[in-house]
């Protein structure tokens, strides 16, 4: 198992894009959801596909086990999902020192929710935050995917 910590953040403005990657479409819906465990399918590019399991609710560490599947295995798992699929796009961003900022705008019923995540080595880690950071919402359930698939 792998531990994943991460930082999330409301994003404000545009001074990513000039920075961003060309983006990933990403659709992604859940199997099970409670407040320790998600079981997530996703699609990416309409060509790839991982089964998650994350363990840990909303905080900021939490372990993941990630595995591949075939594209046509999550597309039949994303008709059996809890709530709607998510669509969204991410872009990558370089952070300085090595580290990527997961900027994901997403699109349909969450349109102009654009949500900034970076992955730490661990919880004390420092990183640079760029101006267009807003509110930090790391451990606010309301914004992580699983919470958003349901609403």
């Amino acid at each position: 198992m792998r531990t994943e910590t991460e930082r999330k953040f409301r994003v404000t403005g545009d001074g990513w894009r000039a920075h961003a990657d060309q983006g990933r479409h990403i659709r992604q819906a859940y199997l099970a959801i409670d407040d320790e465990r998600q079981v997530r399918v996703r699609i990416v590019d309409g060509i790839s596909a991982t089964l998650t399991v994350k363990t840990g609710g909303a905080a900021l560490s939490r372990g993941e086990f990630e595995y591949d599947i075939p594209a046509s295995d999550a597309k039949a798992l994303i008709a059996c999902c809890i709530g709607q699929p998510i669509k969204k796009t991410r872009y990558r961003v370089p952070a300085g020192g090595g580290l990527i900022w997961e900027i994901d705008r997403f699109e349909d019923r969450h349109d102009g929710l654009v949500i900034a995540e970076i992955e730490l080595d661990g919880e004390t880690a420092d990183f640079d935050r760029p101006d267009w950071l807003g509110e930090e919402i790391t451990g606010d359930p309301a914004f992580y995917n699983a919470s958003l698939a349901r609403g």
